[in-house]
């Protein structure tokens, strides 16, 4: 049942693409908020319920994997190539850093810390481009964060993961369920500039983007 809750996020992918196709933008970024929550709590219940020991026949991790490059990947960086907010060879240059980058670091055996964490940006992009859409920056801007951003998915710079790393896990996880409830509100109102939905994206979103390198130059407290 895990697994088939896993699973789940291949027809929210598929749901945010047809409403991409057909630049319902709102619509998109609500099936991919859907996906993010399966996303967070699939993988505290696969261990609960030790997928590994009690269905060994599905390999839970690869097809989490397949699910996030789409829905974290694949589907916000056609949303950003088709939106205009990059225009003419900004938006090639985007996509192609962005899948290319991300595939590679999925596959990147080094992508854990021994904390749980990810060393580098773990290739949120659906994340980033919902932000983007929301405070829509110049195109200049937005190319500068897609580039910084790429590039720190191949340097160990620690981001953490809300679920499981332990250090300030009492501070990023309430930070985390509310920037799904501020996207998925500022979603739910088509990104007006007035919501107050993207003042909270914007304060949670720099806390999860910064948390981890606080975690590099702040060492842990030894008990």
């Amino acid at each position: 049942m895990v697994h088939l809750l896993t699973a789940t996020g291949a027809v929210f992918a598929m749901l945010a693409m047809l409403a991409a196709v057909d630049e319902m933008w709102s619509l998109m970024f609500l099936w991919l908020v859907v996906a993010f929550f399966v996303d967070g709590i699939d993988g505290p219940l696969a261990r609960k319920y030790e997928v590994k020991t009690n269905a060994p026949e599905f390999d839970g991790v690869l097809l989490d994997l397949i699910i996030d490059y789409l829905t974290y990947v694949f589907v916000p960086a056609y949303a950003l190539f088709k939106s205009g907010l990059l225009p003419g060879w900004t938006g090639w240059i985007a996509i192609i850093v962005i899948t290319f980058g991300s595939a590679m670091y999925f596959a990147d055996t080094r992508m854990k810390t021994k904390d749980n964490s990810f060393s580098g940006f773990p290739g949120c992009w659906n994340m980033v481009v919902l932000v983007l859409f929301a405070i829509r920056p110049s195109f200049w801007v937005i190319l500068v964060i897609v580039a910084v951003l790429a590039a720190l998915m191949f340097i160990p710079v620690k981001f953490i993961h809300p679920v499981r790393t332990e250090r300030w896990r009492f501070i990023s996880l309430p930070m985390t369920l509310a920037w799904t409830v501020f996207a998925g509100w500022a979603a739910w109102v088509d990104f007006h500039p007035e919501s107050w939905a993207l003042w909270g994206l914007v304060a949670t979103s720099i806390y999860i983007v910064f948390a981890g390198a606080l975690q590099q130059l702040i060492p842990a407290r030894q008990t």
